[in-house]
């Protein structure tokens, strides 16, 4: 009986040590699968982040180039505004070398020299006068009356000269065009 007694207890050991080795087998497996899965989440979650990050510096780009573009533009802007205010500064300097005439003196001297020196600065920032010279162009010039001694498209005088900004019309010249 004793020995039947301890054949039973290492019977029930062993299918005790069996059940426990399958339990620790099947916690390996299950410990093994899930820390694949872990590991392909997170590899998902790195591959969405990455993504996160390469679209906010996306955007970041995006925001620097319009802060520049916007910047470029209000300082055209600026610079086109004052362009024309220095404009009516030198038609006066024109209209008073043009009262002047023919006399010269020192006062006469001076303002040519101070419109010279206005316009040195203007074409510096990029202000040119418009070419009246070869012929009417509607998209520089602005008719306001007929010069009856001009050739058809011609322009015969010039009333008020125009100017250019980098390229862009800042004032259309005021031309007398013939018939």
């Amino acid at each position: 009986m004793a020995t039947e007694q301890n054949q039973d207890a290492q019977d029930l050991g062993q299918e005790q040590a069996e059940t426990q080795t399958q339990a620790e087998t099947e916690q390996a497996e299950v410990t093994v699968e899930s820390l694949q899965e872990q590991i392909a989440q997170l590899e998902g979650d790195l591959k969405l982040e990455k993504a996160r990050t390469a679209n906010a510096v996306y955007e970041a780009q995006k925001s620097v180039e319009r802060i520049q573009r916007e910047s470029e533009k209000h300082k055209d802007i600026v610079l086109e505004k004052f362009a024309k205010q220095l404009l009516d500064s030198v038609d006066n300097l024109e209209r008073a070398i043009a009262a002047v005439g023919e006399e010269k003196s020192a006062f006469s001297e001076g303002v040519e020299l101070t419109l010279k020196s206005l316009l040195t600065t203007l074409e510096k920032f990029g202000v040119v006068a418009v070419d009246t010279a070869n012929g009417f162009n509607a998209e520089l010039h602005q008719a306001v009356g007929i010069a009856p001694d001009a050739k058809a498209n011609e322009i015969g005088t010039v009333l008020q000269k125009g100017y250019s900004l980098n390229g862009r019309l800042l004032r259309p010249a005021m031309v007398l065009v013939g018939q």
